[in-house]
């Protein structure tokens, strides 16, 4: 008929995609995985849970989106950090960024990867298992570095690059847990002063 138009299918999103997983991010890494409802993540977000699950699935897969906006942001240091001319550069990085990262202002203190597993009943266990993976992905990501460095002849051969980068998580996930105690950005870096102090690294 003449005249006639068609009318959109569907409604246009009435948020930004970025901003509300950024909310999420948020709510997540204050909260934990398993203390966050559905609630708390669509009151945070402003949007309601047709438009949640419809943009972004379930609690769980907004939570794998989550940690994917959480590594590409505030956790990126660990990728810079193996970009650092030697071993000790490396551990330096690695163990400042965490401080940095987990002591951000206007941010949740501590790291979304340490605080959202802490609790595993049965709801969590996916993601519990999810983040040991994320966490053994740095590990490796580090290990691989440092054996690359005793390739070069920047650590001794007899160094162990496995036991020296399940150190440096080990000392960064302290300090992630500490961070979130409130303990202060110095007294955190004179742990990192410590740790740099061990004979593995020269």
């Amino acid at each position: 008929m003449a005249g006639s138009s068609t009318a959109p299918i569907g409604r246009p999103r009435e948020f930004d995609l970025d901003e509300a997983l950024d909310r999420a991010v948020e709510v997540f890494w204050r909260q934990g995985y398993e203390a966050t409802s559905l609630t708390d993540l669509t009151s945070a977000m402003k949007i309601g849970k047709p438009s949640l699950y419809a943009a972004f699935g379930s609690k769980e897969e907004l939570f794998r989106k989550a940690l994917d906006r959480y590594t590409a942001g505030p956790g990126s240091y660990a990728l810079r950090a193996a970009l650092e001319p030697t071993a000790k550069r490396v551990a330096e990085a690695f163990l400042l960024g965490t401080i940095a990262a987990t002591t951000r202002p206007g941010s949740p203190h501590g790291c979304l990867g340490v605080q959202a597993a802490l609790a595993a009943s049965d709801e969590g266990l996916v993601v519990h298992d999810l983040l040991a993976e994320w966490r053994d992905g740095a590990r490796a990501g580090l290990e691989a570095r440092f054996r690359r460095a005793r390739e070069e002849g920047d650590l001794a051969d007899g160094s162990d690059p496995a036991r020296l980068a399940r150190y440096i998580l080990t000392v960064s996930n302290g300090l992630a847990v500490q961070a979130a105690g409130g303990v202060a950005p110095e007294e955190l870096r004179g742990v990192v002063e410590e740790a740099l102090s061990t004979p593995s690294l020269g």
